[in-house]
């Protein structure tokens, strides 16, 4: 509420400033005076309606907020928020996580094969979609091979019902990883959404006054950071990391390691077409230094592609799914670190691109089947949404192809096409101004296996 006359200014929460003007004070407004006034009025008005929305998202033991503009000071009640900041659940989360992490547990490890240093590893990014992890855990276990292989996943979100799907694999070697920093176990407080942290489409002078954690680093487009959009290149990042880096089981592992998310679906024959690539790279492709599994083409003629791959300039928006890399590659994605961590783009694949334009000696040059052998089944996810996020339209569409592709599977060698491409100038998504995401993308690539958390307050 606003009252002019009075000059008494009061915040959605109640909470009141007043100042009683005298006459020898009213006589000031005149000129510029009635100017600042407005402009004054104006600003505040902003201020209110940021804290109307921004309030809600504050934690349950949040005090009162007092925050000064124009030289006066506003107090703001919080609201009380429920659901999502249960610390005691918090705290068993981390300390499960934590475990997990430490004991790096292989289940079913008696009843397969030693891991050897060139099996096959499939790292699997896992968020808290169960029914599209269902499907991708349905179409490995009808995968030819499969029980050569490792698979690990990846979460960002600790669930007791994905756990225990996980469990029930009983068709290879089963690992699980947790990325430590989610949003889960970090709700109010960095990588989280921390309650002083500046709202997404404020303007960096409102921010400034505001006095809110992030307000010196927007980014390219003048937006704030969103946790839920950082999070995903961070784990990426992580996860990849802990890969190659410090688990045990990889420690001399020299294969391939094929990167999934839980919204992909695997043709039977993978792994098959997967090794021959690989053979054919080394015999026709030296320059080729990732493979990708997957394409995003909707029209697919198995009968006429079914043998045949393509070679060209790594592209993140067409070669991003079933992404394959070797520890070779790593080493050299891994020494440009800084340009990955600091580029100012939330996605994980353009950060790559852009490293491979700039920072690394040999730019990255894919192999790619033309029919693919990796698909796509997500209807929602971070760029897409659907009012109806458990159909199974696409799943069924994926399935027919794969019926009718089955007598062309399993190809004896691969026919090589290799093209030019385009030198396609990039351009940054943004989301990843903040130094704090900056610091922490840094972090992980340490080695050490217990990284500190001190470092991102």
């Amino acid at each position: 509420m606003f009252k002019v006359m009075g000059f008494q200014i009061c915040s959605l929460s109640g909470n009141c400033i007043s100042q009683l003007w005298s006459g020898r004070n009213k006589r000031l407004w005149s000129g510029g005076g009635v100017l600042l006034f407005f402009l004054m009025l104006t600003s505040m008005q902003l201020n209110f309606i940021w804290w109307s929305t921004y309030h809600q998202q504050l934690p349950k033991s949040s005090p009162n907020i007092t925050f000064s503009a124009f030289g006066m000071e506003l107090s703001v009640q919080t609201t009380k928020s429920v659901n999502t900041n249960n610390t005691s659940d918090i705290f068993y989360i981390n300390q499960k996580i934590t475990q997990y992490n430490r004991e790096q547990i292989i289940h079913n490890q008696e009843n397969f094969e030693t891991l050897r240093t060139d099996s096959v590893i499939l790292v699997i990014q896992v968020h808290n979609r169960i029914s599209y992890l269902r499907y991708l855990i349905g179409s490995l276990a009808k995968s030819s091979n499969i029980s050569q292989a490792l698979l690990i996943f990846s979460h960002d979100y600790y669930e007791e019902e994905i756990n225990d799907l996980i469990k029930s694999i009983n068709f290879c070697k089963v690992m699980q990883i947790f990325y430590p920093y989610s949003i889960q176990t970090h709700p109010n407080e960095f990588p989280g959404s921390d309650p002083n942290d500046c709202p997404r489409d404020i303007s960096s002078e409102v921010a400034i006054v505001l006095n809110c954690n992030n307000a010196l680093n927007p980014d390219i487009y003048g937006h704030y950071r969103e946790a839920k959009f950082t999070q995903t290149k961070h784990h990426w990042w992580w996860k990849a990391n802990r890969v190659f880096n410090e688990l045990e089981v990889t420690k001399n592992h020299e294969g391939l390691v094929v990167f999934l998310e839980e919204d992909h679906y695997v043709a039977e024959d993978f792994i098959h077409v997967l090794k021959l690539m690989e053979r054919s790279r080394k015999a026709n492709c030296a320059n080729c230094n990732i493979l990708s599994l997957g394409t995003y083409s909707r029209i697919v003629n198995y009968k006429k592609y079914s043998d045949k791959v393509e070679t060209l300039p790594w592209i993140s928006s067409k070669h991003n799914m079933g992404l394959v890399l070797n520890k070779s590659t790593w080493m050299d994605i891994v020494k440009c670190t800084d340009y990955f961590c600091t580029y100012d783009d939330y996605n994980w694949d353009w950060s790559l691109q852009y490293i491979s334009k700039t920072c690394l000696k040999e730019k990255l040059y894919v192999m790619v089947p033309f029919a693919p052998r990796i698909f796509h089944t997500g209807e929602c996810g971070l760029h897409h949404s659907n009012n109806n996020c458990e159909s199974t339209k696409v799943l069924s569409r994926i399935q027919r192809i794969l019926d009718f592709a089955k007598s062309y599977m399993y190809p004896n060698n691969l026919t090589i096409k290799q093209r030019i491409g385009k030198n396609t100038p990039i351009r940054a998504n943004g989301g990843w101004g903040d130094k704090r995401d900056h610091k922490l993308c840094i972090m992980m690539t340490s080695q050490q296996e217990n990284h500190s958390m001190f470092v991102l307050k």
